[in-house]
């Protein structure tokens, strides 16, 4: 009718609104690796490795180890942990029986299974499950986003697939891990692919994982570990740690904020360029070393796991796992030990804390946590004997000696010795710890009387932490011990913030008047720090952390003439009476969040990201490699020339991975300097085999029929592959090997 207002439009599907979080995350995730030239049949070729033969199997089996269901997200989350565990025994068998390119059978035998018996068949469709909020969902998706994001300033535009032109730079360690993935696919057992005869005593299994990605998935290894992996392992474990969140307090908004203090509250500084006094950036950690992600995906669904046996009581707020969790631990645990090998030791702690805990506050010995703990204790020494054959790495029990101690000697001029050690311990909290205060309003709203899950969380945090201040390791590997307790801390920080939350009782517009006010304080600190922020300079350590304390300082001046004005300035506004503390804790957790925003500047001014080892990465050498690559068979070895990463008065860092690494073989002796019985000595140790050096070396240089013949028969070397940047090989080489490839500065050469 003429006049008549027109139809309201149809508000939008409900199914729709719940999937459009995901559908705009993972959309995010793809358009920022197509723009890192990642190509789309990459993707969509990896999308099914992940769908089909990670999260689908890995989903399923989870499914019929656990009782009752929950959320979708979590069955998927906790699927695709499971799908990593999963995916080491499979790979280990098909490589044993030297059937590697047919790993892709691994998932069917899984996905036949569920669909051959019929007790297993009611786990392909579940409908019982509680929806998530959209709130929830979207504070997820925007905290991957935010991640990727990083992840693009600092890793993935900085590091091109393969080298571009002569002057390409790369991290050091993106070759060594390229190198160990390539041994994965090819052999079994592992060796360290620079040394063909060296046993490789590590954490390794990450590495199998990027091998498995790439046999199934049909992808080139460079893209598998320099595009693809590091982003997804990230993104899983975001949402494992909003998942945890939720399945162990019965409160969405804990897991949505410990994935915001996870991955987006960084570390906290005031340097430009930003320091890393007490280790690493913790996001630095996952690039320049994949293992720390595909750890700490391991062990957040090995929490959740651990969570539901600790906490043994019918009223949780959460449905349990069930009985199943006692199968799912020890699958975890012996995944987790070869993932990195400061996982097991936090959990091991975590679980005796919270042994003793229960035992003072129950008077009984909770047998649950006893056995898991001594199931922990099993994988552990499986690790330590089997895995890592004893070896310490330089690891050594020296309280301080890698951690604080540095900082506060010597101590400086114009500050008393307890003073300095004071303020060192002060900034090491500040940076290292900030956002984990929310476990302090926890402990005070539960008056010390804490939920068994709270206590193991707790112990997980407190056992990190211990840990890294109690060992020494060289190259502050201590540090990773502390990164391991970040998934217990945070949780529990969250946890304590929503209780303080609800205390307060704040309305649906204050939480908003909330967020908004989080996220102005945040746009301030960075800006702050973008215009004010300056260099670290200074002739001894502690003079990197005046900065932070300075700036400490003043944030705490301002916080206490705040909270003394907090009362008289509320006194006639009702609506912000007693809310005083979430605003305080508010405002403190979010001063980290700088951390990772300062470190994508400080990308944005250096090559590959700021890595402190930037080294060439000419193409003509990658062209080389993997020419041999494309023309050898696995299990033949190459020798080469290139042993040093540089010579520095005579002595040979001997931290060259590049050939081993695109060529996915083997080599006679490359670098040495990652190799295990070296690591506490130091890159520059001489080779311990001078005599096989000697003979790599005159191949070469004075090669001879019979000194290449040993090398052939003896060592099954059949490849020679020369750098004539660091030595032109010998004329008389091309009459004893065949000249299969040249490209002025490199030389492959074949023995018949």
């Amino acid at each position: 009718m003429a006049g008549s207002a027109a139809p309201a439009a149809p508000p939008p599907p409900a199914a729709l609104l719940r999937w459009a979080p995901l559908l705009v995350g993972t959309g995010y995730v793809a358009v920022v690796l197509m723009a890192a030239d990642t190509a789309p049949t990459d993707l969509a070729r990896y999308a099914g490795y992940l769908l089909l033969a990670l999260v689908l199997p890995g989903t399923l089996v989870y499914r019929a180890l656990r009782r009752r269901p929950h959320t979708l997200v979590e069955d998927v989350a906790m699927g695709a942990a499971v799908g990593l565990v999963l995916e080491l025994p499979a790979w280990a068998l098909y490589a044993w029986l030297g059937l590697a390119n047919w790993l892709w059978t691994w998932p069917a035998a899984i996905v036949g299974l569920f669909l051959a018996v019929p007790g297993l068949r009611r786990h392909w469709l579940v409908r019982d499950y509680r929806p998530a909020p959209v709130g929830w969902s979207w504070s997820v998706a925007g905290a991957v986003a935010f991640f990727t994001t990083y992840l693009s300033s600092t890793f993935l535009e900085r590091n091109p697939i393969l080298p571009t032109s002569e002057g390409t730079r790369q991290y050091l360690d993106l070759a060594y891990q390229l190198s160990l993935a390539g041994e994965a696919k090819h052999q079994f057992p592992i060796h360290l692919p620079q040394v063909a005869a060296e046993r490789l005593d590590y954490h390794w299994f990450g590495y199998a994982h990027m091998a498995a990605t790439s046999l199934i998935g049909g992808i080139d290894l460079p893209v598998v570990a320099l595009r693809l992996t590091i982003p997804a392992l990230c993104a899983a474990a975001i949402v494992l740690t909003a998942v945890l969140g939720w399945r162990v307090s019965g409160r969405p908004w804990v897991g949505a904020i410990a994935a915001v203090l996870f991955f987006v509250i960084g570390e906290t500084n005031f340097t430009d360029p930003v320091t890393m006094p007490f280790g690493t950036q913790a996001s630095f950690v996952i690039w320049h070393g994949m293992s720390m992600i595909y750890s700490w995906v391991l062990l957040i669904a090995l929490i959740a796991v651990l969570a539901d046996v600790v906490d043994r009581r019918a009223d949780r707020p959460v449905a349990p796992i069930g009985r199943g969790a006692f199968v799912l631990a020890p699958l975890l645990m012996l995944a987790s030990s070869g993932a990195k090998a400061s996982s097991l030791p936090v959990v091991g702690l975590a679980l005796a804390f919270t042994a003793v805990a229960l035992l003072i506050a129950t008077r009984r010995i909770p047998w649950a946590v006893v056995a898991v703990g001594a199931a922990t204790a099993a994988a552990q020494l499986f690790a330590t004997a089997v895995l890592y054959r004893f070896k310490a790495y330089g690891v050594a029990v020296d309280p301080l000696a890698s951690s604080l101690e540095p900082y506060w000697t010597p101590p400086p001029d114009d500050w008393p010795g307890p003073v300095v050690v004071l303020a060192v311990v002060a900034v090491f909290l500040v940076n290292m710890q900030l956002r984990v205060v929310g476990i302090g309003p926890l402990l005070w709203l539960r008056r010390g009387r804490l939920e068994p899950v709270q206590w193991f969380l707790l112990g997980g945090a407190l056992a990190g932490l211990a840990f890294y201040l109690a060992l020494y390791q060289p190259g502050s590997g201590n540090q990773y011990f502390i990164r391991a307790g970040f998934p217990f801390a945070v949780v529990l920080s969250a946890w304590g913030y929503v209780l303080l939350a609800e205390r307060a009782r704040l309305t649906r517009r204050a939480t908003a008047v909330l967020g908004a006010g989080a996220l102005a304080l945040a746009g301030t600190l960075v800006a702050v720090q973008f215009r004010y922020a300056g260099p670290a300079t200074g002739e001894i350590m502690f003079d990197w952390l005046r900065p932070l304390l300075w700036w400490s300082a003043g944030l705490a001046v301002l916080a206490l003439l705040a909270a003394g004005l907090w009362r008289p300035a509320t006194s006639g506004v009702a609506t912000l009476r007693g809310r005083g503390a979430i605003v305080l804790l508010t405002a403190v957790l979010v001063v980290g969040a700088p951390g990772l925003l300062m470190d994508m500047r400080k990308s944005e001014r250096s090559p590959n990201g700021g890595a402190y080892a930037n080294i060439p990465l000419p193409k003509s050498r990658i062209e080389a490699a993997r020419w041999a690559r494309d023309h050898s068979d696995p299990d033949d070895v190459l020798a080469t020339n290139v042993h040093c990463l540089a010579v520095v008065n005579g002595w040979c860092d001997a931290r060259s991975f590049w050939l081993s690494a695109y060529a996915e073989r083997r080599v006679l002796v490359e670098g040495w300097g990652f190799a295990p019985r070296v690591a506490s000595s130091g890159s520059y140790t001489p080779f311990w085999d001078q005599d096989l050096l000697r003979r790599n070396d005159a191949a070469f240089t004075e090669p001879t029929g019979a000194g290449l013949r040993e090398l052939r028969d003896r060592h099954d070397v059949r490849w020679l592959v020369v750098d004539r940047s660091v030595g032109e090989e010998s004329p008389a080489l091309g009459r004893l090997a065949r000249l299969r490839f040249d490209n002025g500065r490199m030389a492959v050469y074949e023995l018949s």
